[in-house]
């Protein structure tokens, strides 16, 4: 884990929260990813609608798999094959009775939080891929209009970073940053 300074305490696992991309060749425990589903299922969402789906794989699940990482971007590929687990996080954009569901994509990633915050827990690690190719996923998985995809997540337990080729490695041992509070919330308005 790489260490993480706070300017106010929080949570020791937002704290511990990282986004590695070496992932130990140890597998996934399924009552482990089960607790991790379970998390997601108790986030808040919009009239309770509880928009998240996901579809995942265990590296040895090899056909599905192999299906998630054809749907990276090729920027992710190389690193993210190793995780023990990739999942797709999916939306489902309107209700039941066809209205749209305005915060669905928000309520997915109250979900995502929770599972990575249940993950860290367990000593488990994820990296979310907004670099994937959405049509890809829509087409291998079959979604059916209405579904969304929304992110990929690689899952596992966090390997050691020379495992890496560059750019990877010089990225993994980069010293973590966030921007200050002060600036990303703002008393009564934005600034000018």
């Amino acid at each position: 884990m790489k260490d993480a300074t706070t300017s106010y305490p929080v949570q020791e696992n937002i704290r511990k929260r990282w986004s590695p991309r070496s992932f130990a060749n140890k597998p996934v425990e399924q009552e482990a990813l089960n607790q991790l589903f379970e998390a997601a299922s108790w986030a808040a969402s919009a009239m309770n609608e509880q928009p998240w789906r996901y579809i995942y794989a265990h590296r040895s699940d090899e056909e599905t798999f192999q299906k998630l990482v054809d749907c990276l971007l090729p920027g992710n590929q190389p690193w993210a094959k190793n995780a023990p687990v990739l999942i797709l996080s999916l939306a489902k954009t309107h209700y039941d009775n066809g209205t749209p569901n305005g915060a669905a994509l928000h309520d997915v990633g109250m979900a995502n939080a929770n599972l990575i915050t249940e993950a860290t827990a367990l000593g488990l690690y994820g990296h979310f891929m907004g670099g994937f190719d959405q049509a890809k996923a829509r087409e291998a998985f079959n979604l059916p209009e209405g579904l969304q995809p929304v992110v990929i997540i690689a899952l596992g337990y966090i390997g050691e970073a020379e495992q890496l080729a560059e750019p990877f490695l010089s990225r993994e041992k980069a010293p973590r940053a966030r921007k200050h509070h002060a600036d990303i919330a703002f008393h009564h308005q934005l600034p000018a």
